[in-house]
């Protein structure tokens, strides 16, 4: 059996990803960081998965040929099986030579990570010659899986895929599932199917085994089409009985989650909804309207110092000590009219250029609020302190209560989340997604690019500003440091990986980036991934603007926004494929006089 060039060349490129992929996650530390923590106990830990996850990705990809319209689809057999093995083969032996590398030379001046622990990780705490065996031969099996795949079923390989994830992610949010066991009295089930933070082999296998007979789907579109299908049913008195009963549901679901989730939990998740909430606002700017805005944390900041300003008793000077209530709709008329100052002198840019300023004004007030002249307001490096809770009857909602909280930030995210809605289908959503397609079109159409690019300012500027006000009310403190650049960037990062243009995108990209690896200044449900979060952000929104573009749940019209020119070839193929279908009728080839 031989590989034809092509075939060749494929299998030798993802050989050299694999192999640097891992030779990379072992140089910065990751591999030897993650390998105190076992995933399923005694057998994996998150250290090898983060090394070795790459290789039957590879040995798929190499074997992987896309099914083309009007074309029959490539043929399957053994040349999967070896193209798989020769990937994972090459990726191995990339990674030996590392090995033999990092164990007879120094490379601690440059990568400091590089130990002799690292090196005996690697070679699976064997001696050198004997170890390199296994870090070769590993990599080949894992390939050889990757390839083999496409042997299976469309329908089995896909069930298997969805069982292996089910197992990973019960076995890497241990924290989450064994608080929810214990919150409803379940601890001994979470004692026995967890040990040391791991998921225990059986557990993994019996877990393995239940979710394989379900079925799964190429994707979720069906699926989700159906249930929006069912919900806005056709006849009205329908559509408003599913909707009473899905806002019963949720409604149901906030309440008690909270209390499943507990205080650490409900911290991680209230974090998750201020990002949402600035996400919403930041998707309104750059997802609907297409203005590039990376200065968006100085609206998050603005809301913050006016209820620090309003209601703290050590304000340096200004101190009036209001309610949290009164200094809401304040700070958010503040808000507004931030967007407004900012706004107003870059209305007439695009592209570049509108990033650059928006970026220098998120600077300038940040730096505002940090310099000695306004300290006698702002407090300075100092920050404000001793900002009160949000009054609430005979009680004080504040950070030391993150149920509480997470109350209040389920509140504010349904608010964001019915105002973009409402927006997005109105007559101004429909202004700023012309904006977004061709400014210069929408103008001559008669649209007001002036006002509809400054009404998308104070939108996200009032829903930033709102996430500010709960911020400084669940911390009790505000400090300049929590409002830098980065700040803008990971927002940014939410909306896109999540998915420009669309609600749910922008939770999923949310919950994902801040709940799991966590934000600049919070921690997410991966405590092991606080040193590594940022490279992972980067590593992330590399492979979302190669790959998928438009993001994890993409609106629809981004979606076709993006794949136009795959459309248009299906189109043609399939005239090209049925050709009596795209006759035209004998009324339609009717002659007409000539002009």
């Amino acid at each position: 059996m031989t590989l034809t060039t092509r075939e060749a060349r494929k299998t030798l490129r993802w050989s050299v990803i694999a192999g640097l992929v891992m030779v990379f996650t072992s140089a910065v530390g990751m591999m030897e960081s993650f390998d105190d923590r076992l995933i399923i106990y005694p057998v994996l830990s998150l250290g090898y998965l983060m090394l070795f996850w790459i290789v039957p990705l590879a040995g798929f990809q190499a074997t992987h040929l896309p099914r083309l319209e009007g074309i029959e689809p490539p043929g399957k057999g053994l040349s999967n099986v070896l193209i798989g093995a020769l990937t994972g083969l090459g990726a191995g032996v990339i990674l030996a030579v590392f090995v033999v590398v990092a164990d007879r030379f120094d490379l601690r001046e440059v990568f400091v990570s590089i130990s002799p622990r690292l090196v005996r990780l690697l070679t699976f705490e064997d001696t050198l010659p004997g170890g390199l065996l296994a870090t070769v031969l590993i990599p080949t099996l894992l390939g050889t899986a990757g390839g083999a795949f496409h042997l299976l079923r469309d329908n089995l390989g896909r069930r298997l895929v969805l069982a292996l994830e089910w197992v990973l992610v019960v076995a890497i949010l241990e924290g989450v599932v064994a608080q929810i066991l214990r919150q409803i009295r379940l601890d001994a089930l979470g004692e026995r199917i967890y040990t040391q933070r791991a998921l225990e082999w059986f557990a993994a296998v019996a877990l393995f085994l239940a979710i394989l007979p379900i079925p799964a789907s190429r994707t979720g579109t069906n699926q989700v089409e159906r249930i929006r299908q069912r919900l806005f049913s056709i006849d009205p008195a329908q559509r408003i009985r599913n909707s009473v009963v899905s806002a019963v549901v949720i409604l149901v679901f906030l309440i008690l989650l909270p209390q499943l989730l507990g205080s650490l939990l409900s911290e991680v998740l209230a974090n998750v909804g201020l990002f949402l909430i600035m996400g919403l606002g930041l998707n309104i700017v750059v997802g609907l309207a297409g203005m590039l805005d990376l200065g968006y944390v100085a609206f998050f900041a603005v809301g913050a110092y006016t209820v620090a300003v309003l209601t703290s008793s050590l304000s340096p000077r200004f101190a009036p000590e209001l309610s949290w209530w009164l200094a809401l709709p304040v700070a958010l008329l503040v808000s507004a009219l931030s967007g407004v100052m900012i706004g107003t002198p870059v209305i007439r840019m695009r592209g570049d250029y509108l990033a650059i300023v928006t970026l220098g004004f998120g600077e300038i007030i940040r730096i505002l609020f940090l310099s000695d002249w306004l300290s006698p307001i702002f407090g300075g490096a100092q920050g404000i302190l001793d900002i009160p809770g949000i009054p609430l009857g005979v009680t004080r909602v504040s950070g030391i209560s993150p149920e509480s909280i997470l109350y209040f930030a389920f509140a504010f995210v349904l608010i964001a989340a019915w105002v973009s809605w409402s927006l997005q289908h109105s007559r101004i959503g429909r202004a700023w997604n012309a904006l977004r397609e061709d400014e210069t079109v929408a103008a001559a159409m008669g649209v007001n690019t002036v006002r509809a690019k400054l009404d998308a300012f104070i939108v996200g500027a009032i829903l930033a500003g709102g996430a500010g006000a709960l911020f400084a009310a669940k911390l009790g403190s505000v400090f300049p440091s929590s409002f830098e650049l980065l700040v803008s960037i990971i927002i940014l990062v939410v909306v896109i990986v999540g998915g420009m243009g669309n609600i749910v995108g922008v939770a999923v990209g949310a919950v994902v980036l801040i709940g799991i690896l966590g934000g600049p200044n919070v921690p997410g449900l991966m405590a092991e991934f606080a040193e590594f979060k940022l490279l992972i952000y980067g590593a992330l929104l590399i492979f979302m603007m190669l790959r998928r573009p438009e993001g994890l749940i993409p609106a629809r019209a981004r979606y076709r926004e993006l794949h136009a020119d795959e459309a248009d070839q299906d189109a043609w193929l399939d005239k090209s494929i049925h050709p009596i279908q795209s006759r035209p009728s004998s009324s339609e080839t009717t002659a007409e006089p000539d002009c």
